[in-house]
């Protein structure tokens, strides 16, 4: 042991000796990095100067200071020196002073530079994007190990108090302690190791998700990223994408924007153009795959943009909205703003689709006809007339049958193909198959039908709030998916496996694949949606007549005709390619354009007319069946998902269904009265106070979550809680028709007596139309003093009509009964919707 002992004291000692020797070099690398720090500091200065820009004065006073604590440590390490080797006479109490003025001036460079980093930390904590970026942090961490870690090595220690054992054990200590607490990194920082095969998925996985990394390596110069609820924009820049290609030679990429990365588009290149396709969802919100980039890009609440030069950026901004909603277009008008303050370059404008006016295709073709021209311009591009060019190749499959266990029938994704694995986490990409514990009819009328259904979450663990929504995932009925098949000559094959493949490593199919002809058609595409006329000029090449190939062409480039003769009859795209050639098979048309060409399968959304607080289990919604006659249309009109609704009820009811529909699902999943749902969160929400007063004003199934809400307050009252006055507005036809939970309202008044009212609008029963904002003016009083109380206002139902209408009124109402003008009127009333007591549940 002693033996050990000695040997280990002999090699501390020469250790020493040795680092003596080097103190030469040490001190002459000391005076060169104060030299460079002096410059450093002095060219920064005169630098800012000259630029004209403001002088940080903390960062100045930062490095003035470090470059003073090196100047007093090297100095004093200097003297010691020259006084160890007899150089300097120096008593033996100056050079202990002087040895921990040393110590003390790098203490004080090293607290300097950790304070330094420790408030780059504090200010980054504001900026959650670069917070994020793996590569900040590890710099980060970096800097701050080393400073820890040279801090007591680079400090010549001499003196007379310490020898060179006790030298070698402190620092072991030192470093020790420092190895331990940072918990295995300092000796990565010494010691890198290899990059393991879980660290080089993840960088891989990082630099997958950069924009300008894929540009860099891939070549693409055109990302289209969308911003869509409901895959209307995600439509569109896939139609952008293809005109991109075929059209203008462009390499282009349709990027989700929650899957990608867009903290480094400072570093794109000024030949690469970005697209954006923006809905805007609710009062004018992002959609929930655009909320991390539009938080980003325009600093959210707070207002905070990211501190990046975008003036490489070239873009052009499309957006969807509709101009019934108080915030029309609202997403893409902030986005571009944004985008503009940070330096970017807008080619284009901005276009916007307007929804209410039913013109979003056309829009779309008015906005493209406009932004082309800019972009050939820009980026000197030739437009070619070309033929049709496929995204995807269609392959049928030999080798597969509708029974192989890998091939989709109609389910949503993969998870819900492999029964083997649990599936718990439900959302908009991943429904829950719920079952239907009731459904009923609720008019009483032969020619209109109005579903409630009860919708039980089971054992999903999902959960909901009164006033949300729930989303139907439905299926197209089997008499439109037979057209297609006929009309298409694809009826023999209707169960003959397909793989949809992409010829674009970034472009994704709509359609999971493999999968069926016929599976297709009913479970993944909008078949029975509106056709564009941009379609009808890429199918037009493949008709089987020159009959039925000029009028396509026609249509395509006749927007007043196409008008006449298909968008305004609603005609499906069986219904157009039957018209167009007489009932001749299309046989020629690829399936590629079909899937290419039609929208994937929209999920509907309704609002859900029960109380969480009452029923936390399931879930109620009230749907009225779409139909109606059009004229010039050969067929009655019939909406998608409320029709599948109808279907489902008269089957759970044992009713004659004259529309047939597969409602036992993809590999019998639905068998028992089942459907695929997800919830989704709304800001439609009763005041958490109950003593607070409610107005609400809902016509038809407008009053959907107003029954919810009513419900949640009966109950309050019954457990013996305070609950203020609500007073409902409603609106329908006739009371022996279509008077939506009658007697529900009479059993709440019983239960709330004096705290609820509902005063009717019965549109059909008088010879005067009577609607539910007439029933504002006639109870304009009552109206006013609940709002002078607090009250807050709901609207619910048609956004085009009587949202407006609602709020034409209300502006009315307020000027009469407080004696003031329409301007002030107009003031208040939005003021009520800028603090939240004005909302609107409208469609």
């Amino acid at each position: 042991m002693a033996t050990s002992t000695t040997r280990v004291a002999n090699c501390s000692r020469a250790l020493c000796a040795m680092l003596d020797e080097w103190q030469i070099m040490n001190r002459l690398f000391g005076v060169l990095d104060m030299w460079k720090a002096s410059r450093d500091l002095i060219t920064r200065i005169s630098t800012e100067r000259s630029a004209g820009k403001p002088i940080k004065k903390l960062d100045i006073g930062i490095q003035a200071s470090q470059i003073l604590c090196l100047t007093s440590f090297h100095v004093s390490e200097a003297i010691g020196f020259l006084s160890s080797k007899g150089i300097l006479k120096r008593s033996a109490e100056s050079e202990e002073r002087l040895t921990f003025l040393a110590i003390r001036s790098w203490a004080a460079f090293t607290m300097i530079e950790i304070g330094r980093l420790s408030l780059e930390w504090m200010n980054t904590m504001r900026d959650k994007e670069k917070l994020a970026t793996k590569t900040w942090k590890a710099k980060w961490k970096s800097d701050m190990l080393q400073n820890l870690a040279w801090a007591s090595v680079a400090t010549h220690w001499k003196s007379p108090i310490i020898n060179s054992t006790d030298l070698i054990v402190l620092l072991s200590l030192l470093l020790g302690a420092i190895a331990y607490l940072s918990n295995g990194k300092l000796r990565k920082l010494f010691f890198p190791k290899p990059t393991t095969s879980e660290e080089s998925t993840a960088s891989k996985e990082d630099s997958l998700r950069s924009i300008s990394h894929i540009c860099n390596n891939t070549g693409k110069n055109c990302i289209i990223f969308y911003g869509s609820q409901t895959g209307t924009a995600e439509n569109y820049a896939q139609k952008l994408a293809r005109e991109a290609s075929s059209r203008y030679g462009l390499d282009p990429m349709v990027a989700d924007l929650e899957e990608y990365d867009y903290n480094d588009l400072s570093e794109l290149s000024e030949q690469v153009v970005l697209m954006f396709v923006l809905a805007t969802y609710g009062e004018g919100e992002p959609t929930d795959n655009a909320q991390d980039f539009y938080t980003y890009i325009t600093g959210g609440e707070d207002g905070e943009q990211p501190d990046v030069d975008l003036q490489n950026v070239k873009y052009v901004a499309f957006g969807l909205g509709n101009s019934t909603y108080e915030h029309y277009n609202a997403m893409v008008r902030r986005v571009s703003k944004a985008l503009d303050g940070l330096g970017a370059k807008n080619l284009a404008g901005v276009g916007e689709a307007d929804d209410a006016a039913g013109t979003t295709e056309e829009d779309f073709l008015a906005w493209k006809q406009d932004m082309w021209p800019k972009l050939v311009q820009e980026f000197g591009l030739k437009e070619r007339d070309v033929a049709y060019e496929s995204t995807f190749g269609v392959l049928e499959r030999d080798d597969l049958d509708a029974s192989s266990p890998g091939v989709f029938l109609g389910e949503a994704n993969a998870k819900h193909l492999d029964t083997s694995s649990a599936n718990r986490q439900f959302s908009n990409t991943n429904p829950y198959i719920a079952s239907i514990t009731e459904s009923r009819e609720v008019f009483t009328s032969k020619d209109r039908n109005c579903i409630h259904m009860e919708i039980d979450l089971g054992d999903s663990g999902l959960s909901y709030e009164t006033g949300d929504h729930v989303a139907i995932w439905p299926t197209n009925s089997e008499d439109q998916v037979t057209q297609l098949l006929n009309i298409l000559g694809l009826s023999e094959k209707k169960d003959t496996v397909i793989s949809i493949v992409s010829r674009e490593a970034t472009a994704k199919s709509p359609v999971p694949t493999p999968t069926t002809y016929a599976t297709a058609l009913r479970y993944y595409l909008e078949i029975a949606g509106p056709v564009s006329r941009e379609f009808i000029n890429v199918i037009a090449a493949f008709a089987p007549t020159d009959a039925a190939k000029a009028e396509a062409a026609k249509l395509g480039s006749d927007k007043v005709y196409f008008h006449e003769k298909i968008s305004q009859k609603c005609l499906s795209l069986a219904r157009v390619l039957s018209t167009l050639s007489g009932d001749q098979p299309w046989t020629k048309l690829p399936f590629s354009a079909i899937v290419e060409g039609l929208s994937k399968l929209q999920l509907r959304y309704y609002s859900i007319s029960s109380s969480s607080h009452v029923q936390p289990s399931t879930v109620s919604i009230t749907a009225a069946v779409e139909s109606a006659e059009i004229q010039g249309r050969p067929d009655v009109f019939k909406g998608v998902a409320t029709n599948y609704l109808l279907s489902l009820k008269q089957a759970q009811n044992q009713e004659s269904q004259p529309r047939k529909y597969q409602l036992n699902g993809p590999r019998e999943k639905y068998t028992g009265f089942k459907a695929p749902i997800h919830l989704r969160k709304s800001n439609f929400k009763l005041p958490k106070d109950s003593s607070r007063p409610v107005i609400m004003i809902g016509p038809g199934t407008g009053v959907a979550p107003f029954r919810g809400f009513v419900q949640e307050r009966a109950a309050l009252k019954k457990e013996g809680k305070s609950v203020a006055k609500s007073l409902l507005l409603f609106g329908c036809r006739r009371r022996d028709e279509d008077y939506l939970y009658e007697s529900e309202w009479r059993e709440h008044k019983n239960t709330l007596g004096d705290s609820f009212d509902i005063h009717v609008a019965f549109s059909r029963e008088t010879k005067q139309k009577v609607y539910v904002q007439h029933l504002i003016k006639t109870h304009a009083e009552e109206v006013m003093d609940l709002i002078d109380n607090g009250a807050i206002v709901y609207v619910c139902g048609d956004a085009k009509h009587m949202a407006r209408d609602v709020n034409s009124t209300l502006i009315s109402i307020w000027a009469d009964q407080r004696s003031i003008s329409i301007e002030s009127a107009a003031e208040k009333v939005k003021g009520l919707r800028d603090s939240a007591r004005y909302q609107e549940d409208i469609w």
